[in-house]
């Protein structure tokens, strides 16, 4: 079903005719229930043909003909009939043979154009829908309490109203924060900067980033509580939504338990899964880190200079402006790679061919030393390290938390050493508990043997013998050990 689906994006990357399949399919979802003909896809992709959005050719009818087919076979388009007046038999065959769009084409062909009209800077975050989305929370509360008394078709249609009124907004938002972070991502991992870039990305950060986190955490806690509230009463919420519409039909969103789950997941942090809001702090946090790594570099004595940059960027004007002919000569010139005469075709596993120009084939990665130096030979001499006091009392911070967070486990599990079975522990104490479990379990070649184990640091021991059933009950769950007899001591 997968490689089935992915087949309707191959029109995309076609070989050859990529300009035709985009504008057919472009014609099919321009209007609803579209139902074409060949001839009309002809005479539709003629006018396109006289503009030179299309190549030439591929308006006539055997042409077109052939495009549709294969556009059927990748399931893009589905066949259909109507009875027509024809005066011949090829008109007949032309007009009676109709085509429409299945579902699934028309949502890839919406995201493809909804991808080129994206502009290549960042995506502003709609901060503005947090508060929204708390008192639509606060609100629905209120619509299901009077629901739940008075169960008629208004309260009905005002309680769905809210729930896909929340959902489209918790969709918008989170679809804002993704692309403005990917951008974020692109762009801070970049070696090299421009001080006109840095600048801009340091007002990016410090102040346009502080305002979004800002608003997330604030609104988080109180977004949560709503959310908690309704988890009671979510089956009735669901209840009152449903609507008896056949198991393949796609339900608008907030209608599932499983959309609400995800909707609580973005705000909420679960045992071993941290929330949408924990990682786009975390995410602030390295982006952060990455700009003050390029400044870094930028304005202290250990970086690679004199950087090749500003040469590869007008290199890369002068091919722009350049006609065809003449970038073939400053090709030549700059790289002295001349044109080559293919005795062969190109060997399988290659990605490009001898009739694909240089300025279409795969772009090639120019490493760290050409592209700041020009230097295309071997360094073996290791780059000098920079003294970077900030990072290393950040990494000893992060030591002494996890040393205070395992001290605190450990102690957990000495204090229930003389009763393990009938104490519940926490989380991080069971992973203690489980990593002296393996150590020990693997020293037993057969299950009548015994094993130890014990923490190198604060000596919690843990031996394991054959013997009964233990139980080890924790916030996650019990864990069952057959035929063994566990016990910790100091």
């Amino acid at each position: 079903m997968e490689h089935k689906r992915l087949k309707l994006y191959a029109y995309l990357d076609a070989r050859d005719h990529q300009r035709t399949y985009l504008a057919i399919m472009r014609l099919f979802t321009s209007t609803l229930l579209a139902d074409l003909s060949a001839g009309e896809v002809a005479g539709a992709l003629a006018g396109q043909e006289r503009e030179g959005r299309v190549e030439q050719g591929e308006s006539r009818i055997e042409n077109v003909i052939n495009r549709l087919k294969q556009l059927v076979e990748w399931g893009n388009l589905v066949q259909g009939r109507r009875e027509v007046v024809a005066a011949s038999i090829a008109e007949f065959q032309h007009g009676s043979v109709r085509y429409q769009v299945s579902k699934l084409a028309v949502r890839v062909q919406r995201d493809v154009d909804e991808l080129l009209r994206v502009p290549e800077g960042a995506r502003e975050v709609s901060r503005e829908l947090l508060p929204a989305i708390e008192r639509g929370l606060n609100e629905l509360g209120g619509s299901l309490s009077v629901a739940l008394l008075n169960e008629g078709d208004k309260t009905k249609e005002l309680l769905a109203e809210r729930v896909t009124t929340l959902f489209l907004q918790h969709a918008e938002l989170a679809a804002t924060v993704r692309d403005f972070y990917a951008y974020l991502g692109q762009v801070v991992t970049r070696n090299h900067l421009a001080p006109e870039e840095i600048a801009g990305f340091r007002n990016l950060l410090v102040e346009y980033i502080q305002r979004v986190v800002e608003d997330v955490l604030k609104f988080t806690p109180p977004i949560a509580a709503a959310l908690a509230s309704l988890t009671k009463a979510r089956a009735e919420l669901l209840r009152l939504l449903g609507t008896d519409l056949g198991q393949n039909v796609e339900r608008a969103r907030g209608r599932t338990p499983e959309d609400w789950q995800e909707l609580t997941d973005w705000f909420v942090d679960r045992p071993g899964r941290p929330s949408q809001v924990t990682a786009l702090r975390e995410a602030t946090a390295r982006a952060i880190g990455s700009l003050l790594a390029s400044v870094k570099r930028a304005t202290s004595g250990g970086g690679l200079l004199p950087g090749r940059r500003a040469e590869l960027l007008k290199l890369a004007a002068w091919f722009d402006n350049s006609t065809r002919e003449q970038a073939h000569e400053i090709y030549a010139s700059a790289f002295g790679l001349y044109s080559a005469r293919h005795l062969s075709p190109a060997p399988e596993h290659d990605s490009d061919n001898e009739r694909t120009p240089w300025r279409d084939g795969p772009a090639c990665d120019v490493t760290v030393s050409v592209r700041t130096r020009g230097d295309r030979g071997g360094r073996g001499r290791p780059s000098r390290i920079l003294d970077d006091p900030m990072t290393e009392q950040s990494l000893l911070a992060e030591a002494r938390e996890a040393d205070e967070i395992r001290a605190r486990h450990v102690a957990e599990l000495t204090k229930a050493a003389g009763n393990l079975e009938n104490t519940t522990l926490t989380h991080g104490a069971l992973e203690v508990f489980c990593e002296l479990l393996t150590l020990a379990m693997a020293q037993r070649d057969s299950p009548n043997d015994s094993g130890s184990a014990s923490d190198p640091v604060r000596g919690l021991e843990l031996e394991i013998a054959h013997g009964t059933t233990t139980r080890i009950k924790s916030a996650a769950g019990t864990l069952t050990l057959h035929d063994a007899t566990v016990a910790l001591k100091r």
